[in-house]
């Protein structure tokens, strides 16, 4: 942000700066972005990643990282964008405001429900994530986990690194049991494939490699 004040009263306003990066936007997901030579991780939103699956109010999984990506290339891909930088992130990503015309980037996408607000980092789309949130406008129409959680669980081994091949085969004091998703446990249920745990495509996969349904 640039700061002026008046030389005659002490009157200061700050005004946002478009020039640190620039250049045509190539959108690698939905909230982030190559300006120019620059990969921009856009501030103050989270998008769901390009592995994470939503599901529609009938249980339907849809690969809403995929799609949120995808509408954000149809809005901006190839666009000239002006970005202030606001900091770098532990990957080395600019981190910025961007504009496009006189579009802000990030309003627009939390906006239309590609992304949410990411309040942990500034709560400047707060009102416009939960105007698409009071619409069911893009994501907020889906059942969706936030992509902070989704990133946490995943890492945990909560997450199937395939996601067609979703059920849990887990090892305990009471034996080989699999979990499928929907029941009681799966989501607090981790996978530890050191200690031979396993995931499984389909009940029978399962059955037929010695586990055995859970009963919640």
């Amino acid at each position: 942000m640039l700061r002026i004040c008046s030389a005659l009263v002490l009157i200061c306003v700050s005004l946002p700066v478009w020039a640190d990066v620039s250049g045509h936007v190539r959108v690698i997901d939905a909230d982030t972005i190559d300006v120019g030579s620059t990969r921009v991780r856009l501030h103050a939103i989270d998008a769901p990643e390009q592995d994470q699956i939503c599901q529609t109010e009938h249980g339907v999984d849809f690969a809403c990282g995929v799609w949120a990506s995808a509408q954000v290339a149809d809005r901006f891909e190839g666009r000239y964008a002006r970005c202030g930088q606001k900091d770098t992130d532990r990957y080395g990503r600019v981190v910025a405001a961007c504009q496009v015309g006189d579009v802000d980037m990030g309003q627009e996408i939390v906006s239309q429900g590609w992304a949410f607000a990411y309040r942990r980092y500034g709560m400047v789309y707060d009102l416009d994530e939960k105007s698409a949130y009071v619409a069911d406008r893009g994501l907020h129409g889906f059942l969706v986990q936030s992509p902070a959680q989704f990133r946490q669980t995943r890492a945990k081994g909560r997450i199937p690194p395939d996601p067609f091949c979703r059920i849990k085969g887990n090892i305990s004091k009471n034996g080989r049991i699999f979990h499928v998703p929907g029941q009681e446990l799966y989501e607090r249920t981790g996978i530890n494939t050191a200690k031979g745990e396993r995931w499984f495509c389909s009940p029978a996969e399962a059955r037929a490699a010695g586990w055995r349904a859970a009963r919640r």
